[in-house]
């Protein structure tokens, strides 16, 4: 009887045994494999969650803008008064996409808030009652909150977010030439080189010159194909078509490769006003003639003058930061403060 007791205990241990060293596997070893990735990964959990905590917590102070832009809300018929630095963040988020490297984004923040600074020191215009701005491609793209919400929807948070952090890490800087707001201009994508000012608008601008851009060559927008029947290039052009003889001849390029002047229908034109007149996205385009119908094939998207987006993405992406992307496509430019630089709109806030 003694025996069989034994036995019976000897049996009940070995499985109490193997049961016991498995909860202590499962207690001291899993929690181990699971917080490991984040320690072979660079740094702690805590380091992790605490950074995460960083990036939600990135905002912005009334006291970060120095004066408020009144905005005319093209929809509503009102004027939105909003604090500097907010305006920018709702231009950077209207005008480019959150998706492209945060240094991009930064040299974006730069150019909207040069571009309210330059327009309220040296371009002042009238708009209606009593704006400094409007909403519009007129002036600078400006979506308000709810309405990025209602574009962006459940990518809202991560977007204005990183947004924001670009603005909050270069608030009140500006970019200048000779100590003075320079004009910004920017556009989405390059041929492979940007403008001179004076070959698109009138006016050279000695910060306004051709770069290469040869980055522009990844962006979706990079090349395009519109098709237009003959009568509805003779109507925008207010030309008259010869089907038998060639649509166009003449073509005079600037250094860039854009059209600077065209010969259509018999009639000159330059490449702006076929761009305009047509709604092509490039100044730089081939023209083929089928049948009764033009195929303009065009190289870029926009004016191509001053800062191209995609290039700045581009630059970015090779760890350019976003001082370097702007003096790379405003030549001889310095990055200042507002203060510094218009003073009498420091002195307002």
């Amino acid at each position: 009887m003694k025996k069989l007791k034994q036995a019976s205990l000897t049996r009940w241990r070995g499985p109490t045994l193997i049961t016991a060293t498995s909860l202590i596997i499962i207690i001291l070893v899993v929690p181990t494999l699971i917080v490991a990735p984040f320690i072979q990964a660079g740094g702690t959990a805590k380091e992790s969650v605490n950074k995460q905590q960083e990036t939600e917590q990135v905002t912005l102070q009334q006291e970060d803008s120095l004066f408020a832009v009144k905005v005319y809300r093209t929809n509503s018929e009102e004027v939105e008064t909003v604090p500097l630095e907010d305006y920018v963040t709702r231009v950077v988020a209207s005008e480019m996409p959150a998706e492209f490297e945060l240094e991009a984004l930064k040299a974006q923040a730069l150019a909207a808030r040069t571009y309210i600074v330059n327009h309220l020191t040296v371009e002042p215009d009238e708009n209606p009652k009593g704006a400094d701005v409007t909403d519009t491609v007129q002036h600078q793209v400006y979506k308000s909150e709810e309405e990025l919400h209602d574009i962006w929807k459940s990518d809202y948070n991560w977007k204005m977010n990183k947004i924001v952090e670009a603005v909050a890490e270069t608030k009140g800087e500006i970019v200048t030439y000779n100590e003075q707001p320079i004009t910004p201009a920017f556009f989405s994508t390059s041929n492979g080189f940007t403008e001179d000012s004076e070959n698109y608008w009138e006016g050279e601008l000695p910060y306004l010159r051709s770069v290469a851009s040869p980055w522009d060559k990844e962006s979706p927008k990079y090349l395009d194909q519109q098709i237009f029947t003959t009568a509805e290039v003779e109507q925008a052009l207010g030309i008259t078509i010869d089907n038998s003889a060639a649509v166009a001849a003449e073509i005079e390029r600037t250094e860039s490769q854009r059209v600077a002047t065209i010969t259509i229908g018999g009639e000159s034109f330059s490449g702006r006003e076929v761009r305009e007149k047509l709604g092509l996205r490039s100044s730089d385009f081939e023209v083929e003639q089928k049948k009764d119908h033009v195929i303009f094939t065009t190289k870029g998207y926009g004016h191509g003058i001053g800062m191209s987006q995609y290039g700045a993405n581009g630059m970015a992406k090779e760890g350019k930061n976003y001082k370097q992307i702007l003096q790379y496509y405003y030549k001889g430019a310095d990055i200042n403060n507002i203060d510094q630089a218009a003073p009498q709109l420091a002195s307002n806030s």
